[in-house]
Parts: structure tokens; C-alpha cells; sequence
């Protein structure tokens, strides 16, 4: 078995052994139980359809060993990080609360980071064993108009807000190949796209 770092009591504890799942930890009171989870990060820009295709696998229940959860459901908020010394901190804190509300599951996160943000830049918690990324784009009309449509509160739809998204858009295009799944959905329905992921 593998031999895995652990710390209890406000003390690091040389004697715990990992077997892929769990972590076992001898030290303090009996025996400690650390799950270990494969980490799905779904990602694209704002419009793609994101939110729309995690409820539908919710629904469709396609992924039992998954909890689905989307950025907006964690309860933080970006604004409460812009602009301060804790900006870097969003994603980590996102992922993190993300992670604690997936229980004893598996998690499939949406968000829009890209990888080079996540591999570069974020502290994941010990609890990830494994990471995949799925990239999804859809077509710059598909957006333009998904975010149009969006409520004026949302401030999605300004021509600079729009522009940007559809530049994000094209970059996820270009780097598709660094993804461990790709998915254009712009000829695919919202069930199509679905099963494909679950068949990932």
C-alpha cells in the first residue's frame, strides 16, 4: 500500500497508508477515513450551455457516483474576491466548498475556468485524486444569442461582455485536443451532449 501524508491532533502522523479510495490514519482516536475522489471539470465559456446540461444530468441521474455542482451553487461570490488580495483565492475556495458538498462522491464541476488557470494557479484539496477536463463550445451565433436572451440583471448582454465570451469560445476551439473530451454541441441536443459525457 501506498504510504500518504496525514495530520491529526494539530500533528503530522508517519503511519497512514492509502489504498486508491481512502486514507487510513492509525494515530488519534481509531481509525481516520479520508475518501478519495476523481475531480470532472466541465468548462467553456458563459452561453455554451453548461448549467443547462448539468441539471439534465441531475435529472437523468446518468451519473450516480457523481455529484454535479455548478459554480453558482457554492454560495461565493466573485465580487467579495475582485480587486483584493484574495482574488487568486476564488477558484480555490469554489473547488474546496464544491468538493465538501459532493460528500462521499465523485465531482463533476462547471465552471468556466480553463486548464491552464486550474494546473497553473489553483490548490485543489487532498482530497482529488484524479482530474479530467471536459471543453465545450458551441457556435458564436449560439452564444450571441443564448446571452442576449439572459436576464438584464445578469449583465450578460453587452456587446464587450458578448465579444469576450465568444473570444473564450474560439480558444477552447483551438486548444481542443488538450482536453481529455471535447464536445462541440452546436448539432447536438441537450440529451445527445448529455449521454456523451456519461459515456465518458
Amino acid at each position: 500500500r501506498k504510504k500518504r501524508a496525514c495530520f491529526h491532533g494539530g500533528r503530522r502522523c508517519a503511519f497512514v497508508y492509502g489504498n486508491g479510495r481512502g486514507v487510513f490514519c492509525p494515530g488519534g482516536k481509531g481509525l481516520e477515513r479520508k475518501i478519495m475522489k476523481k475531480l470532472i471539470v466541465l468548462s467553456s465559456a458563459c452561453g455554451v450551455g453548461k448549467s443547462t446540461i448539468k441539471e439534465k444530468l441531475n435529472k437523468k441521474k446518468l451519473l450516480e457516483n457523481y455529484s454535479c455542482i455548478d459554480t453558482d451553487e457554492v454560495g461565493i461570490n466573485w465580487w467579495d474576491y475582485a480587486g483584493t488580495e484574495n482574488e487568486a483565492k476564488f477558484s480555490d475556495d469554489c473547488i474546496a466548498e464544491a468538493v465538501r458538498m459532493s460528500g462521499d462522491k465523485n465531482l463533476l464541476f462547471v465552471t468556466c475556468m480553463n486548464p491552464y488557470d486550474f494546473y497553473g494557479k489553483v490548490h485543489i484539496p487532498s482530497e482529488i485524486a484524479s482530474t479530467f477536463f471536459i471543453g465545450m463550445t458551441c457556435s458564436d451565433d449560439e452564444i450571441m444569442r443564448r446571452l442576449k436572451a439572459r436576464p438584464a440583471e445578469r449583465m450578460c448582454g453587452s456587446d464587450e461582455f458578448i465579444t469576450g465570451q465568444i473570444q473564450y469560445n474560439n480558444w477552447f476551439k483551438e486548444n481542443a485536443g488538450k482536453f481529455q473530451l471535447y464536445i462541440d454541441n452546436t448539432d447536438l441536443t441537450i440529451d445527445e451532449t448529455v449521454e456523451e459525457i456519461a459515456r465518458f
